[in-house]
């Protein structure tokens, strides 16, 4: 897979020579102009420079140091697929592409697909040439960024006049850019000139990494694990599979960034009182220099140790005789969720242990046999947590068991966010409906808000299962309806369905 190639100070550079740069009519460089160790620069006026022209100074120097390690990690980097020396007419994907012939031309449209990944990378090694026709361009699609294709060069560049060329071109020895030729990159030439003639180059904008450590929900306790979450982006797109180490707790943590670019930890603190949390990028493969980033500290409170809380959620919906009913409890220490804790509900025909997640809830079913009022109770049976949370019970919760109301009952559902890409939907839930006696091969049509969302068959227990996709006008309704032919007979069912705890 081809790597962001390093440019060092030389990335401000639009056109960068060994000898001379020299420029012929009303050429625009956005960007610095610069030559070393020993050359001159000329045709400046009538060209123009947006940036700082550098002549055989220390910075051009340092920049054509920087440029012989860029050129350096181009030539290294593994061959992804070799391909025909003409590149007009084609289209590639991210990759390191070299040609049999040692060089590359181009005649007509190169295609640079990037997939959807604004951090994707080009490189095009030849060992002798590079030279466009009149009619040689570069397009870009699907995000692909002009600041992430590189030209290694063997010898020599020469752009054709009117040709357009995304990406830096860095030749071993010169670069000639004919009449009209405009760059959307940089020209580096180590070895020799950089000639111009009424062109327009254009330094890619810089990429900007950035790491902020986000808000820390709810209290930080002494001596339990506190969540830590930073995000990482790049000219403010998301940087996946970035490791990040958090600081400020007993023991650093690292952590990989998520397709939303957040990477989510947990640091304990030992001691109550100030104290500041750190999020540092140690290592990403991204189109931004990322690793070395750190946040800004983030300055938070570290309160004393308190007691452990169990608290039952209420039911959703009715509960149904023979139906198992979603239960579910929260879990915390000081306000902050307890992970990982032995959760046992109490209070149907069997009781049912359960662990809690990262937001301390542990979710589970009770079946009642019989009709009438019930009590829940949940207790944790085993914590690893600084609070002493084993064998604390949560306040009995008192439902109403009803009985089966006909063939066909549909049970509580509830509607989540569906990550991490909402596609094809942004909500979804899961609607189950119960022929009782039990009875496989039924289909059963789900609606939700008088809309059909699809269907199911009964399995041998009765029961047709839905992963419904939903709509944000379709989770404003507060419940869903089943319907069935059974024995000949169409019937209906009503279930609720509400947001889950936690909704994502």
């Amino acid at each position: 897979m081809a790597t962001l190639v390093p440019l060092g100070t030389a990335s401000s550079y639009g056109v960068l020579a060994n000898t001379a740069v020299t420029n012929t009519g009303l050429t625009v460089v956005n960007g610095d102009l610069g030559v070393s160790p020993a050359g001159a620069v000329t045709g400046f006026p009538p060209g123009t420079v947006t940036g700082t022209i550098h002549v055989n100074d220390a910075a051009a120097a340092q920049a054509q140091t920087d440029l012989l390690t860029g050129y350096a990690n181009a030539l290294v980097q593994p061959v992804t697929a070799t391909v025909a020396t003409e590149l007009g007419g084609t289209t590639l994907t991210p990759g390191v592409y070299n040609s049999a012939s040692g060089t590359f031309g181009l005649n007509g449209t190169l295609t640079l697909d990037a997939q959807g990944n604004p951090n994707a990378v080009f490189i095009f090694k030849t060992n002798t040439t590079l030279i466009s026709g009149a009619a040689g361009n570069v397009n870009l699609i699907g995000l692909a960024q002009s600041a992430n294709v590189f030209w290694q060069v063997g010898s020599s560049a020469t752009l054709g006049a009117g040709s357009t060329i995304r990406g830096s071109i860095l030749a071993f020895t010169s670069i000639t850019a004919t009449t009209g030729a405009i760059v959307d990159g940089r020209l580096l030439a180590l070895g020799a000139a950089v000639t111009l003639d009424t062109n327009t180059v254009t330094v890619p904008a810089l990429s900007t990494c950035s790491v902020v450590v986000q808000p820390v929900a709810g209290p930080v306790v002494a001596g339990q694990p506190a969540s830590v979450s930073a995000v990482v982006t790049c000219n403010g797109l998301p940087v996946p599979g970035a490791s990040v180490t958090f600081t400020g707790g007993a023991v650093p943590v690292t952590a990989t960034t998520n397709a939303a670019g957040v990477a989510t930890g947990s640091l304990t603190f030992k001691t109550a009182g100030a104290a500041t949390i750190t999020a540092t990028v140690t290592a990403a493969d991204s189109g931004c220099a990322c690793t070395g980033v750190a946040s800004a500290p983030l300055p938070i409170t570290v309160a004393p140790q308190p007691s452990c809380q169990v608290v039952i959620q209420p039911v959703a919906g009715p509960v149904v005789v023979g139906q198992p009913t979603p239960v579910s409890a929260v879990v915390t220490c000081n306000g902050l969720p307890v992970v990982g804790g032995s959760v046992t509900f109490t209070g149907g025909a069997v009781p049912v242990t359960v662990t809690t997640n990262l937001a301390g809830v542990a979710t589970g079913s009770l079946t009642f046999n019989s009709a009438g009022p019930a009590v829940i109770t949940a207790t944790v049976t085993a914590a690893g947590t600084a609070c002493a949370c084993t064998g604390v019970a949560s306040a009995p919760l008192t439902v109403n068991v009803v009985p089966q109301s006909g063939p066909l009952t549909a049970s509580p559902a509830c509607w989540r966010v569906n990550l991490p890409f909402p596609i094809p939907h942004l909500f979804t839930a899961t609607l189950t409906a119960t022929v009782t006696p039990a009875q496989a091969g039924v289909t059963v049509t789900f609606f939700v808000s008088g809309l059909p969302v699809g269907t199911a068959v009964t399995n041998a227990a009765g029961v047709a299962t839905l992963n419904a996709g939903l709509s944000i006008l379709q989770i404003s309704a507060s419940s869903y309806t089943a319907t069935a032919t059974v024995g000949g007979v169409p019937v209906q069912a009503t279930g609720t369905l509400r947001p889950c705890f936690p909704p994502a």
